[in-house]
């Protein structure tokens, strides 16, 4: 599974991306636009803030203005009031002076107690106004008598002058009550108006619009180009007039007023942006070079290491078989060779251990090469965690293993390590899913004894191996003096081996098997003998793990079937036409698809009823390559071919195959019969064998009967028949015919019984 790609990785991914300089670039343009635009809100309410003060200050100036005028008129009138000989003469003198002094007014007037226009300063271009009612209509005639009863002054809205135009009078009461004596009136005309209180620059920048009443608007600067979505409103604080003054800035004046660090600001930003997604192409265009640099030796790099990789291996495959792993032969002996040379300078002695494991040729035949190289694997690995220092481990070839131990002192330091290689057999292997106990046995040549050369060693060592083997499985020899000489005999014997079929040296023996219900003689095992012309009888111990070693078995097994069936023709039309022959079966014969048809063929070629012949084989043989077996084993069967289990106790048993093999005969092996009489253990054993068989249908032989003890036990257990020196040893088909003629089997049974 690949590993999730870290936050750095997926960071530096990304910033090597073409998009990502456009994106700093966008980056930075979002940011400029924000801050240009943050920067224009706040010039723009600066500017709303500006045109605010400008509207006050308008508005403050109107009405300090008018505060003015108006306590101007209240004077004027208060002198009036008080002085007796106030004549026209002397108001007029008066009226002049306000207007010279004030010079905002358009005319000063005086109106009678009847609201009749009576005098007014200047009369020129004014005469029209002269008798005319200023109560001309009902809110203005309460608007005075409310100004001559209360002394408070009135002011009018912006009204149409009769003199023309648009303007505002002031109307101030001379006297209070019955006292009055009509008003003072101060007349402005707007145009007027506007020039005394607003400056140029008001009227160049603004345009004022002055609104009363609902829709009574006025403006000033009419004409301003004005700047859209500014302007400023607020009340005039005036006596009996509810004006709004709105002030509407021009454009000049609100560009006057606009900051350029917005755009300033923006433009910088944007600059560094551009400045900033250059530089970060550029980086990563220098990065992508080193990048591409850096694979080119990394590539470089990776192609030395490989080629180094290849030269260890290949200084490896010479020293290293490629299947175990461990040292090969080649090396092992150049090793060895370097290692007596020390050992002779240092006068040490040196072991060396040939180990063969049992049983394997059995299992990789049986269970596949496939099987037998994953077994070979697992023996390597622990037998590699011997090696150290001073041991070397190497794989010979086939099943075979080499052991080199250095700087041995004495013969307890080859015993301890024959000891750790036992130990690696201890537990099962587990191949295939499947557990399977395997043992080794060891043939041990040390130097300088047994040899002063790596060749002689080995040579030696292998020589104890053979004579372990002799001996049984699971077991070490060391090599002694005289076993070189029996190894020789060995090499010739299988010399021979080759020859005496085609020289017919072999010849069959005959061990009868007693029917206990009976007391007679219906079946005999075939035994093979070999007739060597210069060592004489040879028993089969002999010579038939020479046969299964050199492949020759299939062919001597083919030869004592042959054999058997031509003895049983021999005695068709005799007193032994109804004696049935055993012949024993090994696991290579089993495994070969043509042993069916080889002993069909035999049987038919001699005339035999196939009834006649029985085939034994071990319970281990039945059980390896199951299906394989049942298949032969079931053709067997259905030819008319006896079946029988031999050893049964001492392989693997299992009482499932008893139940799926086709099986007519147990044979209890003769290690459970040899002490049947005296070991309760034993005796138990047998009885549960000869009944688990005959609940299954199955008779039973025990084999190795040498004692009368023993024949009664297994008579009174209902043993089916009984196989042993008691009755008779293996002998000759001629003596075989002349003891049951004459009657000197051993049968148990006598003349009275």
């Amino acid at each position: 599974m690949e590993k999730p790609e870290t936050t750095i990785k997926m960071f530096v991914r990304a910033a090597m991306s073409p998009t990502f300089p456009l994106l700093i670039f966008l980056a930075f343009l979002a940011v400029a636009l924000m801050l240009r635009s943050g920067l224009m809100r706040q010039d723009t309410t600066q500017i709303e803030q500006n045109l605010q003060n400008e509207a006050r200050a308008l508005a403050d100036n109107l009405e300090r203005e008018f505060a003015i005028h108006t306590r101007g008129i209240g004077r004027m009138a208060s002198r009036m009031a008080i002085e007796e000989n106030f004549d026209e003469t002397r108001w007029r003198e008066d009226a002049r002076n306000y207007l010279d002094d004030f010079g905002v007014y358009q005319a000063i007037e005086w109106i009678d107690r009847n609201y009749i226009i009576r005098w007014l300063e200047p009369v020129t271009n004014n005469q029209e106004v002269i008798g005319y009612n200023v109560a001309f209509n009902d809110t203005r005639r309460e608007a005075l008598e409310r100004a001559a009863a209360t002394g408070q002054y009135d002011l009018s809205s912006i009204i149409d002058l009769r003199q023309g135009g648009k303007g505002m009078v002031i109307y101030h009461p001379v006297g209070t009550g019955e006292e009055n004596n009509g008003f003072i009136a101060g007349v402005f005309r707007m145009e007027t108006l506007a020039e005394q209180l607003l400056t140029s620059r008001m009227l160049e920048q603004f345009q004022v619009v002055i609104t009363y009443g609902e829709d009574s608007v006025y403006q000033l600067n009419a004409s301003a180009d004005v700047t859209p979505g500014f302007g400023h409103t607020l009340a005039v604080d005036l006596p009996n007039l509810d004006w709004q003054l709105t002030l509407r800035p021009s454009q000049s004046w609100v560009t006057a007023q606009r900051s350029s660090w917005p755009n300033v600001t923006f433009i910088s930003l944007l600059l560094m942006g551009v400045l900033t997604s250059l530089t970060t192409l550029l980086v990563q265009l220098i990065l992508r070079r080193n990048q591409a640099l850096l694979k080119t030796r990394q590539d470089l790099e990776q192609e030395i290491d490989q080629r180094k990789a290849i030269q260890v291996d290949l200084e490896r495959l010479e020293s290293t078989d490629t299947l175990t792993g461990l040292a090969n032969r080649r090396f092992f002996m150049e090793d060895l060779a370097h290692t007596l040379n020390i050992a002779d300078r240092q006068m040490r002695q040196v072991a060396l251990v040939m180990m063969d494991l049992d049983r394997f040729q059995m299992l990789n035949d049986s269970l596949g090469h496939q099987f037998g190289d994953e077994l070979l694997i697992k023996v390597s690995e622990r037998l590699n965690e011997l090696s150290n220092e001073r041991i070397l481990v190497a794989y010979s070839g086939g099943d075979e293993f080499m052991v080199c131990q250095q700087q041995v002192d004495d013969l307890d330091d080859v015993i301890h390590l024959l000891g750790q290689i036992k130990h690696c057999f201890h537990e099962p292997f587990e191949v295939q899913g499947e557990k399977h106990s395997i043992t080794a046995t060891m043939g041990v040549a040390v130097y300088p004894q047994s040899g002063l050369d790596a060749d002689t060693l080995l040579r030696n060592a292998d020589i104890a191996l053979y004579r372990a083997k002799d001996q049984g499985r699971n077991m070490y020899q060391f090599y002694t003096e005289g076993m070189q000489d029996k190894e020789v005999m060995r090499l010739e014997l299988d010399k021979d081996l080759s020859h005496a079929l085609a020289n017919d040296e072999f010849i069959l023996y005959y061990q009868p098997q007693l029917d206990l219900t009976t007391g007679k003689i219906n079946n005999v095992e075939a035994l093979i003998r070999w007739q060597h012309p210069r060592r004489g009888l040879l028993a089969p111990g002999e010579f038939i793990p020479l046969a299964e070693e050199s492949g020759r078995i299939n062919d001597i097994g083919r030869w004592v079937v042959r054999a058997a069936c031509k003895q049983l023709a021999k005695w068709k039309g005799t007193p032994y036409r109804n004696i049935r022959i055993a012949v024993n079966l090994s696991g290579l014969e089993l495994d070969d698809d043509d042993l069916v048809g080889d002993i069909q063929a035999a049987l038919k070629a001699e005339q035999v009823p196939p009834s006649s012949l029985e085939v034994e084989l071990t319970e281990e043989i039945f059980i390896q390559n199951i299906e394989h077996n049942l298949n032969q084993l079931s053709r067997l069967r259905k030819l008319g071919v006896h079946l029988a289990i031999d050893d049964f106790g001492v392989g693997y048993s299992s009482l499932a195959y008893l139940r799926d093999f086709p099986v007519d005969m147990l044979k209890i092996d003769r290690s459970f019969i040899t002490h049947v009489t005296r070991r309760h253990d034993d005796a138990v054993i047998t009885r549960a064998v000869i009944n688990l068989a005959h609940n299954l249908g199955i008779q039973v032989v025990a084999e190795g009967v040498e004692t009368q003890e023993q024949l009664n036990f297994l008579r009174h257990h209902s043993c089916n028949l009984a196989q042993g020196f008691l009755i008779s040893r293996p002998i000759p088909p001629e003596d075989l015919e002349r003891a049951l003629e004459e009657g000197l089997l051993f049968t148990g049974v006598t003349a009275s019984s």
